[in-house]
Formats: structure tokens, C-alpha cells, sequence
């Protein structure tokens, strides 16, 4: 069965109701299905040079990593300077409690 969308304009905010998007994508799918995408090339590409036997092929890997790292930046900075990633703000205390606690982990390293 297909789901049935309100036509665009109709007034929801009487009914207390939620907004209901349609199904056709917006700028911020959009913006959100690259992000997506670049962060599972991120994955694929650290895998490939992490096991690369090649210098050059390393360093060519490296480099498209670190483009595709600094591309899923921008778009972080882009989507989150427009309120469609939404963070947590966190106390400095709760950073501090967590920073030591992970940091008491360190003394279980073999090195």
C-alpha cells in the first residue's frame, strides 16, 4: 500500500500534527546521501592503505584518503552551519570525566 503525503501547503500546524515530507528529495537528502557516500569511501580507502605492498600506490591511496577526509568536512561544516546536523552540546566536565576514563584504559596497551 502507498503511503499517502498531504499536498504541499496544507496547513498541519491546526491539526498539532508534524510536518509530513514527501517522498521527492530535498537539498538536505541530497547533502546527507554524499555525506553518507564519502564517509563509507573513507572506510574502503583506509582498508586499501592500510594493506597497500606498494610505496607508490600508498601514497596515491593517502592522498585521495585525506581529499575524501577533508570533503566529508565540508560537508559536516555545511550541513551543521545550516541546522541539518544537529550536535550535542557537552559540559567540560563530562568531557573531562570521559577523557579520564578512557584514559586509565592506556595501561592495558602492550606497548
Amino acid at each position: 500500500m502507498q503511503q499517502q503525503y498531504p499536498p504541499q501547503g496544507t496547513p498541519q500546524a491546526s491539526t498539532g500534527l508534524p510536518q509530513v515530507k514527501g517522498p521527492e528529495m530535498n537539498d538536505r537528502d541530497r547533502l546527507n546521501d554524499v555525506l553518507s557516500t564519502v564517509k563509507n569511501l573513507t572506510v574502503g580507502y583506509n582498508i586499501g592503505t592500510n594493506e597497500a605492498s606498494n610505496d607508490r600506490l600508498y601514497q596515491t591511496q593517502m592522498n585521495i584518503l585525506t581529499n575524501l577526509h577533508n570533503c566529508q568536512r565540508d560537508l559536516f561544516n555545511m550541513m551543521h552551519s545550516k541546522g541539518w546536523y544537529k550536535t550535542e552540546p557537552v559540559a567540560m566536565q563530562q568531557v573531562t570525566t570521559t577523557f579520564q576514563q578512557f584514559s586509565n584504559y592506556s595501561t592495558q596497551f602492550p606497548y
